[in-house]
């Protein structure tokens, strides 16, 4: 399976469904086990943040805040921007998930860098990264999260409360931003010089030129230009592909990968027929942001979220849990509330609910939840357990934390987060059960290596597509990543054990 993911030869969600199935023929997993996955409650609530992220992008209260904390006038410093945008998308990141965030924000900045006459790829790299940053100091910030806490729950602990993870992700999200402000600018590379005369087709107004990231439902993901008939899909020509910092010139021997950025011919009517399909990560022609939502539906948005914030974390309170209501007011049951109010109020389009939602991304939460209970039926995470605790030298559990950390981190820099969740998460409560300790603290370590994905765009979708619009080589991620995952694994290993006891 790992070898497989980090081939990408097939889509994470199908690789690790193909495991369910094996390990439920040879009786790792009963039927039963093999779908609990499905129907368990952190995954169900990620979909919904799917659609309630869908509603605030919608509303454009995102694109209005971040336009008006942009500086205006020319010759400002990329560090003047670092100070205004970073903090405010680390903090919107946290309630929302952070690939809407990403895809609303680079269109603004990649306007506003023109404007101001400052390289673009200063700022795209730093974007993703400050979405991540915010994503672990929230339940509900990354996918991961809810994984782990959803894998809590069945094995009978109590789970994360909503701000549970802050206590140490405000901590790096802090010295994180921290970091980009004062040195990712020098580590950055600059724009090519042919980029301003490259990108002045996108930028015009009556250009019908078009950047388009592939998603996961690309139907020609893994077929050649020469197969799959782009023009007659999507009505657009391909003028060009660009993958991992290249522009790829021979078309007619390329195979479509995800995340890569193809630059469109189109008739004008591209973006509004495919904005709301989940077959492109991002489109942007280079236009002024326009917002879908307008009036009423815009602060009804955002008032929706901050009832779903409030109400989950009013909810995780002792006295709360106490009252004799007989519904547990929890983040799963807010974010359903949430999610029928904003489709009755016509926030996001519900007769297309279904292509705002990231299927293979849930199917992927499902499964690693089977394949974390097979790894325990089997006895494969005690074995490793035993073999951690032994490389340890059974010196404490703050070193078997360390090894659990590192090997975390580097699993999720090679395959998805939430493979890398399935993967540790087993381990983790082994180990704790092997030296009789608490594993909370072996399960924040889980959710922060398993969502510090720094060094590489492979483990996250936002970097991906900060790579295909930025045109970044793997290298730019290693330069500026690499420092910001050591500072995250050094505060991590102090922090955690100082609010989580073993």
């Amino acid at each position: 399976m790992v070898g497989l993911l980090v081939a990408d030869l097939m889509r994470p969600g199908f690789v690790m469904f193909s495991v369910v199935v094996l390990f439920m023929c040879v009786g790792i997993l009963s039927p039963k086990e093999a779908l609990a996955g499905f129907s368990n409650k952190g995954m169900i609530t990620v979909a919904l943040l799917f659609l309630v992220s869908e509603g605030v992008r919608r509303s454009d209260a995102l694109g209005h805040m971040v336009k008006r904390m942009l500086p205006k006038r020319s010759g400002c410093s990329v560090r003047n921007g670092y100070i205004r945008i970073l903090p405010l998308i680390t903090a919107v990141s946290a309630f929302l998930n952070n690939t809407p965030v990403v895809v609303v924000f680079i269109p603004i900045i990649k306007q506003w860098a023109r404007k101001v006459r400052l390289p673009l790829r200063k700022f795209l790299i730093p974007l993703s990264y400050a979405a991540i940053l915010g994503g672990m100091c929230t339940l509900i910030g990354t996918s991961t999260n809810l994984v782990i806490h959803g894998m809590m729950l069945d094995a009978g602990y109590e789970g994360f409360t909503m701000f549970e993870l802050g206590k140490v992700g405000i901590f790096i999200a802090f010295f994180g931003v921290l970091y980009m402000i004062l040195f990712a600018a020098r580590r950055l590379p600059d724009d090519p010089a042919e980029a301003s005369a490259g990108d002045s087709d996108v930028n015009c107004e009556e250009s019908n030129v078009v950047e388009a990231v592939i998603g996961s439902r690309f139907p020609g993901i893994n077929r050649s230009y020469s197969d799959f008939d782009f023009a007659r899909h999507y009505g657009a020509e391909i003028r060009e592909i660009r993958r991992g910092g290249t522009a790829l010139t021979d078309l007619d021997s390329q195979v479509f990968r995800e995340g890569d950025t193809l630059i469109l011919d189109t008739d004008g009517s591209f973006i509004a027929t495919w904005g709301d399909s989940s077959i492109f990560l991002m489109l942007s022609n280079g236009r002024c942001h326009e917002p879908v939502s307008r009036g009423w539906r815009k602060w009804l948005a955002i008032a929706l979220l901050a009832v779903m914030i409030v109400g989950a974390t009013v909810g995780s309170l002792p006295a709360v849990q106490k009252l004799p209501i007989g519904i547990p007011l929890d983040m799963f049951f807010w974010v359903c509330v949430v999610t029928v109010l904003m489709g009755c109020f016509g926030i996001f389009p519900v007769k297309r609910y279904t292509k705002l939602i990231s299927w293979d991304i849930l199917i992927t939460i499902a499964c690693a939840l089977a394949i974390s209970r097979a790894m325990v039926n089997s006895g494969l995470a005690d074995f490793i357990a035993a073999h951690v605790i032994d490389f340890s030298n059974n010196v404490s559990p703050w070193a078997v934390l360390v090894v659990l950390y590192v090997t975390t981190n580097v699993i999720t820099e090679l395959i998805t987060n939430n493979a890398a969740a399935a993967f540790a998460f087993p381990i983790a409560m082994s180990a704790a059960e092997q030296l009789e300790v608490n594993p909370m603290p072996f399960f924040v370590a889980v959710c922060i290596a398993s969502s510090a994905s720094f060094s590489s765009p492979i483990g996250y979708q936002t970097n991906m597509i900060a790579q295909g619009i930025g045109n970044y080589r793997f290298k730019d991620f290693v330069r500026v990543g690499l420092p910001l995952n050591i500072i995250t694994f050094v505060l991590s290993i102090v922090l955690i054990p100082l609010f989580w006891e073993f």
